[in-house]
């Protein structure tokens, strides 16, 4: 079905302590044979990914069953798409329908944590390649660039299945800097026992060291180490775009004091400063209990701050050049369980898209009417990676050349859903 609407520790400690912990959190690195795509003329593009970890319920959000055995006792609204109907849990969201991009006959056929991040953020099944934030750094990745490309905001925990390798075979240069609980990377202050004039002595025999130790050896891992070393003090001196307290009182309240209100304002403030791609996780999702509840706790929080930051992309100008995508990693069961909530579910779920190089007012594919099996226009993962990529001006049957190897940057098996770009 289609519906065409169109403050930082200033703590003693060495340089050298100081310098690696910086560029430790940076993880930057390089490639041999810089991959550059058709993206990088005219307006930089760039991607928030707005992750569910734990996986949200299709049934409660995005393709509401109301009045069947599987469909909860939540109604369907009518949204801002004519004949388009939502979970009511997400009334702020239904005001915006015509503005976003929502599939509903994805079938990943993963039902489960640690793969479905994996799956889901990479458009593969096989381990090591990069996932939707490294690969997208890489690919836009201008010459002029001194922030980090992929940056991932998250609270402090659980680590189980989230952390799952950002870069694979790209390297260490394109994982994601990760900001915790809101606090920036640390080692972004120079030690008050480090002198401009020693600072500046090291600098000068850390260059020369470089330039003895390239002679005769491999170039590669040399430039690695120096492109660290000078995005770490690029972001050193860039280090407020971190800092929250510069933001009004009223934006964080318009975003919610919660964590996932803040980490969003967060994220449109490193967008603003020209950060590629941010991704904020949005935590407890998982309820195979008490689904219900969990729910409309964690609708109340991604309802009012989704549209908050969205509507500050569009009238900030940022939106046209931005693609938000909101993700888990699975759907829930349609079956409720005997503890009121929903299991794990890949076979016919939904996601959701905004932005830049997307049609709005689309509603794609179709579950059956109890929500079991998808019923019209079946969506592989692979296809939504192809998808982000051509609506981001990637050509997505590119491939990295990687010493002297080539590969491809999607899933060749996989193809973009045209039906959904603009």
């Amino acid at each position: 079905m289609i519906h065409d609407h169109s403050n930082i520790a200033d703590q003693p400690m060495s340089r050298r302590a100081w310098l690696a912990g910086t560029a430790g959190a940076l993880a930057c690195g390089t490639l041999a044979n810089p991959l550059r795509a058709e993206a990088t003329k005219g307006p930089r593009k760039q991607l928030l990914l707005l992750f569910l970890s734990g996986g949200a319920s299709q049934f409660e959000t995005w393709d509401p069953k109301p009045g069947t055995k599987t469909g909860g006792p939540f109604r369907a609204i009518q949204t801002s798409l004519n004949g388009v109907r939502i979970g009511e849990l997400l009334p702020q969201t239904a005001k915006i329908m015509h503005r976003l991009t929502v599939v509903r006959s994805l079938n990943s056929n993963i039902p489960d944590h640690f793969q479905g991040h994996y799956a889901m953020q990479s458009g593969r099944i096989v381990p090591g390649y990069p996932v939707l934030g490294s690969a997208v750094a890489k690919l836009l990745e201008r010459p002029d660039n001194v922030l980090p490309g992929y940056v991932s905001i998250r609270r402090d925990g659980p680590k189980a299945y989230t952390d799952v390798g950002d870069a694979g075979f790209l390297g260490a240069k394109y994982e994601g800097v990760r900001i915790y609980n809101n606090q920036p990377p640390e080692n972004l202050v120079q030690p008050p026992t480090v002198k401009s004039a020693l600072a500046d002595a090291v600098d000068r025999v850390r260059r020369a060291s470089d330039e003895r130790f390239r002679q005769g050896r491999e170039e590669a891992p040399i430039h690695s180490y120096s492109t660290t070393f000078n995005q770490a003090k690029s972001l050193m001196q860039r280090r407020e775009i971190f800092d929250l307290t510069k933001e009004s009182t009223a934006d964080h309240e318009r975003y919610g004091k919660h964590d996932f209100g803040q980490n969003c304002l967060l994220a449109r403030r490193l967008l603003q400063s020209g950060v590629t791609c941010v991704r904020v996780t949005h935590f407890d999702w998982d309820a195979h209990q008490d689904n219900f509840y969990w729910h409309q706790v964690r609708c109340a929080e991604f309802d009012r701050t989704f549209v908050t930051l969205l509507n500050d992309l569009s009238e900030r100008g940022m939106l046209e050049h931005t693609l938000v995508v909101i993700s888990g990693e699975m759907g829930r069961t349609p079956q409720i369980n005997n503890l009121g909530g929903r299991d794990h579910w890949g076979r016919a779920w939904s996601v959701a898209m905004a932005g830049c190089g997307v049609k709005p007012g689309i509603v794609y594919g179709s579950t059956n009417d109890a929500g079991t099996e998808v019923k019209d226009k079946p969506v592989k993962l692979g296809d939504l990676f192809h998808t982000y990529l051509s609506a981001l001006g990637i050509d997505s049957s590119m491939k990295y050349q990687i010493d002297g190897q080539s590969n491809p940057v999607a899933d060749p098996a996989a193809k973009p859903i045209d039906a959904l770009l603009a």
